[in-house]
């Protein structure tokens, strides 16, 4: 009976196999994808440094913009900037989250320099790959203008460069201008049952 088993297996497995070569051969397309990460569970900005670090690997000069967070110390913007400073240029444009600044206008303004930013690394020919860091934070409470933004992303991205956006509540525009959307679903969280940030799995 074990034998007949992995005989089905294996035939099953040629055919999954058959079927994702004949879907594979259609799939030459090469361009630079804009890929959104949002939803209420926690994963968004890690999955986005993640493809930082396969960019690095890689050799592809790729850059950070972190809107919102400030200077709030975490582990990757350390190991960036001590380790990887010449494969990945790092900058920080907010002041910290909304309700410690308290200030609307100083948000704005601080969006509005990260964009500038922003649109300068998405435009040098050297970058590959550019994440913006909570960004679908200052565009949900409007510090920057979604249809500028959306606009540039479809008109004047570069052909070949990648540039991933995070944070929540990602607006239906940027949805459907995306290429790739992912949700993270929240399930289950520790700060629940009163527990803070854990250095290294959340900063």
């Amino acid at each position: 009976m074990k034998d007949e088993d992995a005989a089905r297996h294996t035939e099953k497995m040629k055919k999954i196999k058959a079927a994702r070569d004949r879907m594979m051969a259609g799939r030459t397309e090469e361009k630079g994808l804009i890929l959104v990460h949002t939803g209420p569970g926690k994963g968004k900005s890690s999955s986005g440094f993640g493809m930082i670090l396969r960019c690095i690997a890689h050799g592809m000069p790729c850059a950070v913009v972190q809107f919102i967070k400030g200077n709030w110390i975490t582990g990757e913007a350390e190991m960036i900037r001590k380790r990887f400073a010449e494969e990945c240029r790092f900058f920080v444009s907010g002041e910290g989250f909304t309700w410690e600044t308290q200030d609307r206008e100083r948000d704005i303004a601080a969006a509005r320099r990260g964009w500038e930013i922003a649109k300068e690394q998405i435009l040098d020919p050297e970058i590959r790959f550019v994440l913006l860091d909570e960004i679908n934070i200052a565009l949900r409470y409007d510090y920057l203008d979604i249809d500028e933004v959306v606009d540039f992303l479809l008109t004047q991205k570069p052909q070949m460069t990648h540039v991933c956006l995070t944070g929540r509540n990602a607006k239906p525009e940027l949805i459907e201008a995306a290429d790739l959307v992912t949700e993270m679903t929240l399930v289950k969280h520790p700060f629940r049952d009163g527990i803070k940030a854990q250095q290294g799995v959340e900063f």
